[in-house]
């Protein structure tokens, strides 16, 4: 048989278990995401992985966990119904204003410290491990439009999902400017401050609020030529993309504004529209194709050398990382937070890792150089496994226990 047509048929297969794994996976200890990577190792295991290493592709990686990322951002912003209300936001202002930058020097000292790593690589580490990722945290989200806000563990790990990804990134530029000038203070600190913090972050939120508010007008309120009117899903792709591309291009952060953008897209029009749930459905469907291709060569890569420089300090510190740097930040930052206990625990605990963490550390890789990035490649690829293997087999059965526990509540009041 011709090798395109195995190919085919495998593909196939694939995409058909997009569509019906989900279906499957709320009661069961699984996750589509377990099943790609289980698929691409066994796969890859037969036909070699070593061209599959990351380090060798690192800016096709880049591109394509960029394009993941901010499809995935797009569709975080329009499940969320009424964004301009405030109480949608007070719990993510902790994650991200307390639990973020805590988490980050949490790890980075971690990586300086015990793993002995130059100081620019273990704060690029932080960088990139701190945010939940949009693209594997879909199971702890809210619903599609129309839905309703959604508890407040789902609406805040989809809200901080949805800007973490961003705000990460002036870390992310930190490790970059320290890996060029040094630890030391010095001219390119205030450069770094007002420009890769207060301008980029700035750019980003004014970019996408414009270019959501526009693309609101076009759709509903354009009459009989309204892009709403047509009916068709792939115009969430054309905004998202024109939205990114132009807050990139006045240096702003292209992942804050494609979120702000969405939800700005949402608060035009006052009332939930179908053609909102029309857009969402579809990014979804593109994310899931794009997270089931990479998450399979991520499996593949594993049946490669990809952990083959793993050490036992280093999978200590990828398990501490998981289990208290997070968790413990995520606790201090909802310090005051009207969430019950056990939902502060739930979220603190679903920090997801997954493809942003890749594509900043594939950007970063290329833009200074960094000492022991061999080492980084290797613990954020642990530590990627080991949170898509653990929420994956969690996430499901821990939502139906609070929502149990919820509704059981909700009949004793």
């Amino acid at each position: 048989m011709d090798p395109h047509i195995i190919v085919l048929g495998g593909l196939g297969t694939l995409i058909l278990l997009v569509a019906w794994v989900p279906t499957l996976t709320p009661k069961l200890p699984l996750s589509l995401p377990i099943i790609c990577i289980g698929i691409g190792f066994a796969l890859f295991s037969q036909l070699g992985a070593e061209e599959l290493q990351p380090t060798a592709h690192v800016r096709t990686l880049e591109i394509l966990t960029e394009l993941t990322v901010i499809i995935s951002l797009a569709g975080a912003g329009l499940k969320i119904d009424d964004p301009l209300k405030w109480r949608h936001w007070t719990d993510t202002q902790r994650l991200l204003g307390i639990t973020m930058p805590l988490t980050i020097g949490g790890i980075a000292a971690l990586g300086a410290y015990y793993l002995g790593l130059p100081w620019e690589t273990a704060l690029l580490i932080g960088a990139v491990i701190a945010p939940t990722d949009p693209v594997l945290a879909a199971d702890v989200q809210v619903g599609p439009p129309s839905s309703g806000p959604g508890d407040k563990v789902r609406a805040s790990l989809t809200s901080e999902a949805g800007l973490n990804d961003g705000l990460a990134f002036p870390f992310t530029y930190l490790a970059i400017a320290v890996a060029i000038n040094g630890t030391s203070p010095g001219a390119w600190t205030w450069d770094w401050f007002t420009m890769d913090v207060l301008w980029r972050i700035t750019a980003g939120v004014a970019a996408g609020w414009f270019f959501g508010w526009l693309l609101g007008l076009l759709m509903f309120r354009s009459g009989r030529m309204s892009l709403a009117s047509t009916g068709q899903g792939f115009v969430a792709l054309g905004g998202t993309f024109v939205t990114y591309a132009g807050a990139e291009a006045i240096h702003g952060y292209g992942f804050i504004a494609v979120f702000v953008g969405a939800l700005a897209l949402r608060s035009t029009q006052e009332e939930a529209h179908d053609y909102h749930v029309r857009l969402h459905d579809f990014t979804e469907e593109i994310e899931r194709l794009l997270m089931m291709f990479l998450l399979v060569l991520f499996g593949g890569s594993l049946a490669g050398p990809l952990l083959d420089g793993l050490t036992w300090p280093m999978a200590v510190a990828g398990l501490v990382i998981l289990f208290v740097i997070r968790p413990l930040a995520g606790m201090i930052g909802l310090i005051g937070s009207k969430m019950k206990p056990r939902e502060k625990a739930v979220v603190s605990l679903f920090g997801i890792r997954g493809v942003g963490s890749f594509y900043y550390l594939a950007y970063a890789s290329s833009k200074a150089e960094f000492g022991e990035l061999d080492s980084a490649w290797t613990l954020v690829s642990f530590l990627v496994l080991a949170s898509i293997l653990f929420h994956g087999m969690t996430a499901g059965p821990i939502m139906l226990w609070l929502d149990r526990r919820r509704e059981a509540a909700r009949q004793r009041s």
